[in-house]
């Protein structure tokens, strides 16, 4: 069915699916962007230090440490959600997810409980890795499968959209922060306030959740729903599909992660750039995102996915380190947003060609836990550490601008991805219906 002979109650209830199951994904994301906002008052309050850079250090640690938790989460939970369905499994998500944040909101700092304080910041910041391993997977997947014919890139755009809605919102809640409480006050009990009000909404969450219907292409193969070592035997038969979607994401998950999470930290305490310039930069970086993820999805469903996969990895590699050099010559805010437009550009075009891509590539029996595994192996070893890794660089080398070397080893590996999967074939056309 074409998309131009939809009734109105039929885009009406599209729409509302889409905002349905991505709103766990905004809360999942605003969470984990508002630790990475405020990762030096959380280093500072969990993991005391004489040195101030080391606790910032720690702190990011605690960060990337979550995402490592990913690939279990998208193995075991990934694993159910593909035999139990879509929306039941989202729902386990969500909770874990929920549990997690609260976790970190309400535990009391190093002063009041000792070293208490950090290992219960360690166990939220794991649970919520290891529901995260499964929610954007089950998410992307659950989009493609109610996309309409043609448009599958154009509907995946929104799981990452509703990322960049968290982004903003962190965004705009921090300047808002930071204009009204003292450097003081933030450190004290200010960077708590922005996970509160994510706990706040959990409960309309669950609601809008619980409200989802089960995916038409799962319901056609649930009366033969594999079992839990079906799923872990078809994903082991699949290893080199995972590895070749792993490698693909590499560059979107780098480039996300060092433009949203990473970059108040990077203007505060690389660039001396005052907090509420860079939040702001933070926020037209988020807006930024949200207008060329459909673009880019768009344009893959008109043209194919691979050109937008081939070009911009290539783009990457050329204009990421010399944007960088330029950019901290004269720090400002105005370079600082320049740089990480061009950056958003990038993202935002290769993430909408790159999702769908990695929901057709997939074994339909194993759709959410081969995806998840994969994105999450990116996520774990190359984008959570983006943070570390660009303060470990900067520490090391004494160069502000090496963080753009990393994102340039990112792009060079997911261009082998891609040319990978390319040569490997079977790949859908995005008009055609998944398997």
């Amino acid at each position: 069915m074409s998309i131009t002979t939809l009734t109105a109650a039929q885009r009406r209830s599209g729409l509302g699916a889409v905002l349905r199951v991505s709103s766990g994904n905004f809360l999942e994301q605003y969470d984990f962007f508002v630790y990475g906002y405020y990762a030096s008052y959380i280093g500072r309050a969990f993991f005391p230090n004489s040195s101030p850079a080391a606790s910032l250090m720690l702190s990011l640690a605690t960060f990337g440490v979550g995402f490592l938790m990913r690939p279990l989460g998208a193995i075991f939970l990934g694993a159910y959600i593909d035999r139990v369905g879509r929306r039941r499994g989202l729902i386990v998500t969500l909770g874990m997810m929920a549990v997690g944040t609260f976790t970190i909101a309400v535990t009391p700092g190093f002063a009041s409980i000792g070293f208490a304080a950090p290992l219960v910041i360690l166990a939220g910041r794991l649970l919520q890795g290891f529901s995260a391993g499964a929610e954007l997977g089950g998410v992307s997947v659950y989009l493609a499968e109610i996309a309409t014919p043609g448009r599958r890139g154009f509907y995946c755009a929104w799981q990452s959209g509703s990322q960049q809605v968290a982004v903003m919102i962190a965004a705009l809640i921090g300047a808002a922060l930071a204009g009204q409480l003292t450097t003081e006050q933030m450190a004290s009990f200010g960077w708590r306030i922005p996970l509160l009000l994510g706990c706040a909404i959990i409960p309309l969450i669950f609601y809008l959740r619980r409200s989802l219907q089960e995916t038409e292409a799962f319901t056609r193969m649930s009366h033969k729903a594999p079992t839990a070592g079906q799923v872990f035997r078809t994903l082991g038969a699949n290893w080199r599909i995972v590895l070749i979607g792993a490698a693909m994401s590499v560059l979107t998950t780098t480039t996300f992660y060092l433009i949203t999470a990473y970059t108040p930290t990077y203007g505060r305490e690389a660039l001396h750039l005052g907090s509420t310039g860079v939040l702001l930069v933070t926020l037209a970086v988020g807006f930024s995102n949200f207008v060329w993820l459909p673009i880019g999805g768009a344009i893959s469903d008109r043209v194919g996915r691979y050109p937008l996969l081939f070009l911009v990895p290539v783009a990457t590699l050329v204009c990421a380190y010399p944007a960088l050099l330029w950019l901290v010559d004269e720090p400002s805010i105005a370079k600082l947003l320049a740089v990480t437009l061009l950056f958003s550009s990038f993202f935002g075009l290769y993430n909408g060609a790159m999702i769908p891509l990695l929901t057709e590539i997939m074994p339909p029996q194993v759709r959410i836990s081969g995806f998840s595994l994969a994105f999450s192996l990116a996520t774990a070893i190359f984008g959570g550490f983006t943070p570390l890794i660009s303060t470990a660089l900067i520490q090391a080398t004494g160069n502000r601008a090496s963080p753009g070397l990393w994102l340039s080893f990112a792009a060079a590996v997911s261009l082998a991805g891609v040319i990978a999967s390319r040569r490997a074939g079977n790949v859908p056309q995005p008009g055609a219906a998944l398997r």
